[in-house]
């Protein structure tokens, strides 16, 4: 966990913005892939909206202090 917020609050803005549009489309494919099929793990669910809270964060800051 302390690995990915080192990693987002080392990216730039732009970069910042493409790994939230990745955390989304994760998503958006484990929400399909629940509906279709069980999911083993529904703490990834979980993790990947805590990943987009941490990555909108940073992205915010970032615009912040411009």
């Amino acid at each position: 966990m302390d690995q990915i917020k080192q990693d987002l609050k080392s990216l730039d803005e732009q970069k910042l913005a493409q790994k939230l549009n990745e955390f989304r489309q994760e998503l958006f494919k484990l929400r399909l892939t629940s509906v279709t099929s069980p999911i083993k793990d529904y703490k990834q669910m979980g993790k990947l909206r805590s990943n987009i809270a941490r990555a909108l964060t940073y992205l915010h800051q970032k615009q912040q202090t411009k």
